[in-house]
């Protein structure tokens, strides 16, 4: 095949010769072994992204840091000066540190990396016969791709069939009117994308309708490079907290340099040495200045949206993490998100009678019983006659999964509802494919949430029918005739009134209703435009669908309850199915809970803004009532995530505070609207994604609270020995050395701790609370404080009693360690009696902080590193008063919270 060839090229030539070039059966597709053979010789569509940056640089960038290169310098000077040991070990730490950070770094990039790949594109193609969805960059010229409304095209594709198909190409052309498209051969060479009115190109939008055509350009030989930007679909623009938290970098900055400054300057006032000074103020600030903060919040985030992932919970926008742990209304699709979308009819109305169907799910097996009594469907004209519309008028197929393969589930390629009807058509004997064999389709205008039905145009022979699909109330409003007894009778007040209340019964029973109808056109006419026969139709019957509530979304319900969380179900169903499911999952205790889309428009934004705080169920709405939902609640000041599938939910996706797009039936459009899509479209998913985003949040606080505790205990030290009069508590390697054994893998690892057990029996935090809010700040100070005055008073009492300025610094180091070693298991909870969290919750913090502690016992006792870091070894009486001096604080909290305890039960009982 020639590649040279222009995507616009193929617009000059008839579907059939383009099938022909590209060896492919218009019905049935490339094979499986034929689309590696193609992805081989043309490669992968995907376009050439923005070059990011390689190992080296990552590696390199760890080295840039201001104070770090001051570091270098005045190490490489010492180093002229002849201490060629303090200069050497120094290098060493600075460069195992860099090496934690490029870990860090590249460990978030793969992660982000991960997340583009699972938001990336997709597109479905016919292959084998079957429509497959894969991922866009699997497509390969001469696929046959399926285009409908809310699809992102991912490849430019020569149409073969249209219907009513309407494309957004202002990403392409920059006009806002959508292109009406066709099949018909052009004559001229078309001048620009826009022209080629049978031409659908990557990355452009579809709006309306559906159209099937052969790729005949992938990757960097389509029109444009719209993939490109779309495979950014994880978008790294820095979160709120990230902003707050660089800003509040720099002001630490400012501080820690003034009070290493003032250390220095306390020193040289006292005497001592000015380069011992200077080297020591210089690690104090590369140990204390937590410059990479910002970056330490972004790797925890990266770390907290691998685990949202594999719970099936894929972040789009990395803001959205920290909003989840905001959220106070979750407002969800009960179709396919609170129940399993896998439909089984149940009853059927026809002829004025009610049938029950038996059989579960997709599969063709079961009987129709007739008050109790088994029958044969087949035999009765009224129910034959429903079922046969409900087969025609639908766009689903049913199929073995594996080509009909013994032993194979049956699945549905499709809409879960129309699958459903063929379902129960099968099981009468009545299949789609003998039927089509006899009819055949002319027209159709396609289901909308507008019209809330479908109408197709069909003919067997010389007679044309028109048939109709949709909501009862729809379809009857259309109808002035109805099927019953064998004839067409006319559709008076009181058989509308019965035919209401059935269907209103088969609602309160959780059943989801789909009437159908039908119109004869007189043999000889004219076949007409559907939208002109929609009227004067016959009603044939409805079919009542259960689908029953995914297991899980019981517990996620009860679970959002206690997290003072509101579910509000949202559904385009009848008031009744939607109070009986809402009902069954506790999400509403009276009817007066509920509210339907005609009450919704009689009220003024004032009066839904009144009521909406008592509203749980929202029923018969469309999607324009989605976003006045969502721009009411947040006007009430909750923070809302609202579920989202089709090409309309897309405002009230974005509208939301928390946009959710179904991962396996959301729309390409949707789901780019949206800051959070869901791989598995479940309910229950979308609760794990708010408890993981209370936990990511949690474990940031967690984080900055060890790190700025344990940097201020560090300065403290110092400035405190300068203060008193006192030598230097800790040489310049002393210092690196605290900062790689304990800002290195303890912080690493209480960035992995999991939810804590109460993280959702807690009410939302309000969306405007500082990161140090809830008395953050008074625990990073108060622990900073008391690290620093007890490693502080360690050395002084070492240095007083025996005057070994060696032995001071090493008791004074190891107390450091041991301190912060021990804060690191305080950080685990903000809840008192932190201590008392299991261990095994977190193997991998304990791991860490027992490798710090070998590291400090190993400068401590291997002769070799005694004499590069000048330390004493230690015997056990200078332990134990080590843990002793360190474990006060908590033993004095540990018996404060015991009184406290005391306290209240007495309160207690003598109330």
């Amino acid at each position: 095949m020639d590649k040279t060839k222009n995507a616009r090229f193929w617009a000059l030539s008839p579907p059939q010769e383009v099938a022909a070039y590209f060896g492919v059966d218009l019905r049935c597709g490339l094979s499986a072994k034929e689309v590696q053979k193609r992805k081989k010789e043309w490669g992968s569509n995907i376009i050439q992204e923005k070059k990011q940056k390689g190992i080296i640089e990552l590696l390199l960038d760890q080295f840039r840091d201001f104070m770090v290169l001051v570091l270098l310098a005045a190490t490489l000077i010492s180093g002229l000066l002849g201490e060629y040991t303090d200069a050497v070990v120094i290098i060493v730490i600075v460069i195992i540190n860099a090496l934690l950070g490029f870990v860090q770094e590249y460990r978030a990039e793969r992660s982000f990396a991960a997340l583009k790949r699972l938001s990336a594109p997709r597109g479905t193609v016919l292959r084998d016969g079957i429509l497959v969805e894969v991922p866009s960059e699997e497509v390969v010229p001469g696929d046959i791709l399926l285009l409908k409304a809310g699809d992102r095209t991912c490849a430019d594709v020569r149409l073969v069939s249209v219907k009513g198909l309407l494309v957004d190409e202002s990403p392409l052309t920059g006009e806002s009117v959508a292109s009406e498209k066709e099949i018909v051969v052009l004559r001229n060479f078309p001048s620009s994308p826009g022209d080629a009115a049978n031409m659908a190109f990557s990355g452009t939008l579809i709006k309306e309708g559906e159209g099937r055509g052969v790729v005949v350009a992938t990757g960097m030989r389509t029109e444009m490079g719209c993939i490109a930007s779309l495979m950014q679909d994880v978008e790294r623009q820095a979160t709120p907290l990230q902003k707050r938290l660089a800003r509040l970098g720099r002001y630490l900055v400012l501080a820690c340099l003034f009070l290493c400054l003032l250390v220095v300057l306390l020193g040289m006032w006292r005497g001592e040495d000015i380069y011992k000074m200077f080297m020591a103020g210089i690690t104090l600030a590369v140990a204390a200045i937590p410059e990479g903060l910002p970056a330490i919040v972004t790797i925890s985030l990266a770390l907290g949206v691998q685990r949202m992932a594999r719970r099936r919970a894929i972040v789009r926008r990395l803001p959205a993490v920290e909003t989840l742990g905001c959220a106070t209304v979750i407002c969800a699709d009960k179709t396919g998100t609170i129940t399993q979308n896998r439909m089984t009819v149940k009853k059927i109305y026809a002829g004025g009678s009610i049938w029950d169907v038996g059989g579960e799910g997709y599969e063709p097996r079961g009987d129709f019983f007739l008050q109790g009594q088994k029958v044969k469907a087949r035999e009765d004209e009224h129910l034959l006659r429903c079922l046969t519309i409900a087969v025609l008028c639908n766009n689903s197929l049913l199929s073995r999964a594996g080509r009909g393969s013994a032993g194979r589930e049956w699945d549905v390629s499709g809409n879960p509802t129309e699958g459903a009807l063929l379902a129960c058509a099968a099981k009468a004997g009545i299949w789609k494919e003998k039927l089509e064999q006899g009819w055949v389709r002319l027209e159709e205008e396609p289901f909308s949430s507008a019209r809330k039905y479908m109408t197709v145009t069909c003919r067997r022979g010389g007679q044309l029918t028109v048939m109709v699909k949709g909501a009862p109330e729809r379809v009857l409003e259309m109808c002035t005739g109805i099927y019953a007894g064998g004839r067409v009778k006319k559709l008076d007040q009181a058989e509308r009134r019965r035919i209401m209340s059935r269907m209103e019964q088969m609602a309160s029973e959780a059943l989801r209703t789909i009437a159908v109808a039908y119109r004869d056109i007189p043999a000889g006419s004219v076949i007409p435009e559907t939208k002109t026969v929609e009227g004067e139709m016959i009603f044939a019957g409805f079919l009542g669908l259960f689908d029953p509530p995914r297991p899980e979304v019981y517990k996620a319900v009860h679970k959002c309850k206690k997290a003072g969380i509101r579910v509000v179900m949202i559904t385009g169903d009848h008031r009744n199915t939607a109070v009986a499911v809402a009902e069954k999952l506790g999400i509403i205790k009276t009817r007066a809970q509920v509210m339907t889309g005609s009450e919704m428009d009689s009220l003024s934004d004032h009066e839904l803004g009144r009521r909406i705080e008592h509203i749980t169920v929202f029923a018969r709405v469309n999607p324009e009532h989605k976003l006045k939902i969502v721009r009411c609640l947040k006007g009430k000041g909750h923070v809302v995530a609202m579920t989202g599938d089709g090409i309309n939910d897309a405002p009230a996706v974005k509208e939301a505070d928390i946009g959710i797009a179904m991962g396996m039936s959301g729309t390409e459009v949707t789901r780019e609207s949206a800051s959070l899509i869901l791989s598995d479209d479940n309910f229950s998913t979308i609760v794990a994604a708010v408890e993981e985003g209370r936990s990511i949040y949690d474990n940031i606080r967690k984080f900055i609270r060890f790190l700025l505790g344990c940097n201020a205990g560090e300065i403290l030290i110092m400035l405190v020995a300068m203060l008193m009069g006192l030598p230097l508590p800790l040489r310049p390697i002393q210092i690196l050395w605290v900062n790689l054994a304990t800002d290195g893998l303890p912080a690493l690892a209480l960035g992995m701790e999991p939810p804590e057990k109460g993280v959702m029996v807690r009410p939302p935090r309000p969306a405007g609370e500082s990161i140090f809010g809830r008395g953050l700040w008074l625990k990073i100070l108060g622990r900073g404080v008391t690290i620093g005055l007890t490693s502080a008073a360690v050395f002084a009492l070492a240095w007083f009693s025996t005057y070994e300025l060696v032995y001071a610094q090493t008791m004074a180091l190891t107390t450091l360690i041991v301190t912060q070693l021990m804060h690191v298991f305080e950080c685990r909870s903000e809840k008192p009696g932190a201590w008392e969290t299991p261990f095994s919750g977190n193997p991998l913090l304990v791991a860490a902080v027992a490798v710090s502690f070998v590291l400090l016992t190993c400068i401590l006792y291997y002769p070799f590193l005694q004499e590069i870091f000048r330390t004493y070894p230690l015997n056990p009486g200078d332990w134990a008063f080590i843990f002793l001096v360190s474990s006060i604080p908590y033993v004095l909290n540990y018996f404060q919270r015991c009184c406290g305890k005391i306290y209240a039960g007495e309160s207690v009982n003598n109330k």
